[in-house]
């Protein structure tokens, strides 16, 4: 019955899928409150879970939040009717119809849709910490995490407490020195981000993070594609007035590692995180694909093999065809009018479990055909912003 429903459904909307808004916790921060979320909503699940810092996108996994945490939190769902009790996950979409959806490449290379996406919006700085890499990631049963970042101008009114983001270290530090502070970890302040360096955040570019580069992101909401994981070791043990026990640092290392500091320091991709031409290298200025009267179209994550985004800006009044190469899920950032037969619709305001008609996921077919965008308003562009596992149409890095 529910494949029924699945395939049905997607037939009749032409391959596009209108998502459920999924809003996620975190116990650690302060929410920046840019995330169109009504003011009474950002402690929806309770003050224990902390305030509402993130909305995933087109996501097939669940956070790892803790035991509190519903077993299937972060995960995306697709409106089916209107009614949300028979709302059916991204993940059984996925499932059921396989490369039908995502096509056949990306299911016989990943055998799921591989990568989600977020909106990070928390009003201070977050501590500093790496994703693992694929191999340390696979010793404790899960997968590496690169991620990529892009600030819309959109989504942040204002830049917070710390716009600035923290990179991988000095290039003059030594492993030694940073031991020497992950010993004070449950002593004192380390303040381990005075061994690192800091970016200020220019709204409209972006940077690639890969596993492995320690960073700790400044406050202005953030875009992230990234790959199908949620796993990390915090190195900052005081951030923002807030104290992360030991257990931030060492979560997902094997048992008997826990307190070995050499281990936790061999997760840092050490040539990366001190590569003295740091922002040449990983800093993503948008690169423009096609700019005309109707549109424009760019990129805004590449040069990496994981994760790719683009941004494309409707004009107002006009009426675009745009073709891709890959399935995809996007967000709509500002405007209104149709993604194919489908209404859509920039946010204003959301409440918590609410529908919405800002997210949609694009199946293959229906991108590979073309997928008809018109922009309803005779004053302002029509802003989305698309994310997709990479391929070989994405821009590499010289």
């Amino acid at each position: 019955m529910k494949e029924t429903v699945i395939r049905q459904h997607l037939a009749e909307n032409e391959g596009i899928l209108n998502l459920i808004p999924v809003f996620v916790p975190r116990r650690f921060g302060s929410a920046g409150r840019r995330l169109k979320l009504h003011p009474d909503d950002y402690y929806a699940l309770g003050t224990k879970r902390g305030s509402i810092k993130e909305r995933w996108f087109s996501s097939v996994i669940c956070a790892m939040n803790g035991e509190d945490a519903a077993a299937d939190e972060g995960m995306s769902y697709v409106n089916i009717d209107g009614n949300l009790e028979h709302k059916i996950s991204l993940k059984d979409f996925v499932d059921t119809l396989k490369a039908d959806l995502i096509g056949k490449e990306l299911f016989d290379k990943h055998g799921t849709w591989p990568m989600y996406s977020k909106f990070f919006d928390y009003e201070g700085p977050l501590f500093h910490h790496l994703h693992l890499g694929f191999e340390d990631a696979a010793r404790v049963g899960k997968i590496g995490k690169p991620e990529a970042y892009y600030f819309p101008p959109q989504y942040n009114n204002y830049a917070g407490n710390f716009p600035h983001t923290y990179f991988g270290f000095d290039p003059d530090v030594t492993k030694a020195e940073v031991k020497e502070r992950l010993k004070g970890y449950e002593d004192r302040d380390i303040r381990i981000t005075e061994l690192s360096r800091a970016y200020r955040i220019e709204l409209g570019t972006g940077w690639y993070t890969p596993p492995g580069v320690i960073h700790a992101p400044g406050s202005y909401l953030t875009y992230e594609p990234q790959w199908n994981s949620d796993v990390n070791s915090v190195y900052e043990n005081i951030c923002d007035g807030e104290i992360y026990d030991y257990s931030f640092l060492v979560e997902n290392c094997p048992e008997d590692k826990m307190r070995d500091l050499d281990y936790v320091i061999d997760l840092l991709d050490w040539e990366k995180n001190i590569d003295p031409h740091y922002r040449k290298t990983y800093f993503r200025p948008p690169i423009v694909i096609t700019e005309n009267e109707q549109y424009t179209e760019k990129w805004i994550a590449y040069g990496n093999d994981y994760i790719a985004a683009k941004e494309l800006t409707v004009q107002p009044g006009q009426t675009v065809t745009i073709k891709d190469n890959t399935a995809y899920g996007c967000i709509l950032v500002q405007g209104y009018g149709k993604i194919g037969k489908l209404d859509c619709a920039c946010a204003t305001m959301l409440r918590f479990g609410q529908l919405s008609q800002d997210e949609f996921f694009v199946s293959y077919d229906a991108a590979s055909n073309g997928v008809t965008i018109t922009n309803h308003s005779n004053c302002e562009p029509l802003v989305m912003l698309k994310h997709f596992p990479s391929n070989d149409s994405v821009p590499k890095m010289e």
